[in-house]
């Protein structure tokens, strides 16, 4: 009897993604597991045969040689072949995809002490500090490294014992109906060693909690959002293994004048009536200082005056980027009589579209837009 297509026999398309293998897998095999279907031979052979198919597609090479010559590709490199399990890896397999049949995790345990958790600080800085680059202490709340027992978890002049439920080895082998899987020990949780007598200070678990503090130098030019990595400052790891690391991410406060995109600076200058219709020149703040601005006559309100190499160096490299000053006409408050009577005779004076292009040019397309 021939072999069914493998990507048939999982329920997927040729394209299918590895995520998509493994959940299609999952479904099969909770339906026809041995242990669900007893004495039910067809589950079984429909059991093995999903797991013949997935152990072939989810290996990239034995997937493109399936792909290009069928079963033919992969029967002769150790597959599932002419019947029984080959290839070594089947357990491991199994216990990724399926080994919550059993309870707990996956079903290997890697060997030696775990890593320790990262952490993550958001640091407030002021956009000058941020543009300019600065210095700050922080304190994080953190697990450290037992003293008393140099993060053994063990009474000082002692030291853990070889498990006997696994005998060092972390793990233990769980049989359930069809399949045996190994699974991290119960007793030492995958350690391979028990703590008869736990330190006092950290009860056995060789980290106790502190109150850290640490110096990070923030570079010049970090922006909304940029992580700073402080290698081997976030926890330390369970039985004496490695300390993770520290994220400390940027958060700039808005500036009360300066807004910051990317390189460039932008602010809003207001000016008033008469220097925006007579030029004038103007002193405007930068983050080193004030600058002079040369403001043209007949200004109009919205214009964008650059002024180069005042802006932010990023700091991923490249060049300063500029300051850009948006100008803003005020208009007069608080007139007294006499100032509202010169005014009206300035606008008698200059009615007509030769002072006003623009009011005229938009008043000509709304006369337009409505046919008159």
């Amino acid at each position: 009897m021939s072999k069914r297509d493998y990507y048939e026999v999982l329920g997927v398309t040729k394209n299918a993604s590895e995520a998509e293998l493994k959940k299609a897998y999952r479904r099969v095999a909770m339906k026809h597991h041995p242990d669900r279907n007893p004495d039910n031979k067809e589950s079984e052979e429909k059991f093995k045969e999903a797991s013949e198919a997935y152990e072939v597609l989810s290996n990239s090479e034995k997937r493109a040689a399936y792909d290009q010559y069928g079963h033919a590709g992969v029967d002769s490199q150790g597959g599932f072949g002419g019947g029984g399990f080959g290839g070594g890896n089947f357990s491991d397999i199994f216990g990724d995809v399926f080994g919550d049949i059993f309870g707990g995790g996956g079903g290997r345990s890697r060997g030696g002490p775990r890593r320790g958790a990262d952490l993550s600080y958001t640091m407030e800085l002021d956009l000058e500090e941020a543009v300019k680059g600065v210095a700050k202490k922080i304190r994080i709340p953190t697990l450290v490294s037992c003293n008393t027992c140099d993060g053994s978890g063990a009474k000082k002049g002692t030291s853990a014992s070889t498990c006997d439920t696994c005998s060092g080895s972390g793990q233990v082998r769980m049989q359930q109906g069809f399949f045996a899987v190994q699974q991290p020990c119960p007793k030492c949780r995958g350690r391979g060693t028990v703590i008869k007598d736990p330190c006092g200070s950290c009860h056995g678990q060789g980290r106790v909690e502190e109150q850290k503090t640490l110096s990070v130098n923030i570079p010049a030019g970090v922006d909304n959002g940029d992580r700073i990595r402080l290698s081997g400052e976030g926890e330390a790891g369970p039985e004496g293994g490695p300390s993770g690391d520290l994220y400390v991410q940027v958060s700039v406060r808005e500036h009360d004048i300066f807004h910051r995109d990317g390189r460039n600076l932008y602010c809003e200058v207001p000016i008033s009536f008469t220097d925006a219709a007579l030029g004038g020149e103007l002193e405007v703040p930068t983050l080193d200082g004030r600058v002079k601005l040369k403001i043209p006559g007949e200004t109009q309100t919205g214009k964008l005056f650059r002024i180069r190499g005042k802006g932010v160096a990023p700091v991923r490299g490249g060049g300063t980027g500029d300051l850009l000053c948006r100008v803003v006409v005020e208009t007069p408050v608080n007139l007294s009589d006499e100032q509202r009577e010169m005014l009206r005779q300035l606008n008698d004076s200059c009615e007509g579209g030769k002072h006003s292009p623009r009011k005229t040019s938009w008043f000509d397309g709304v006369k337009q837009f409505f046919g008159n």
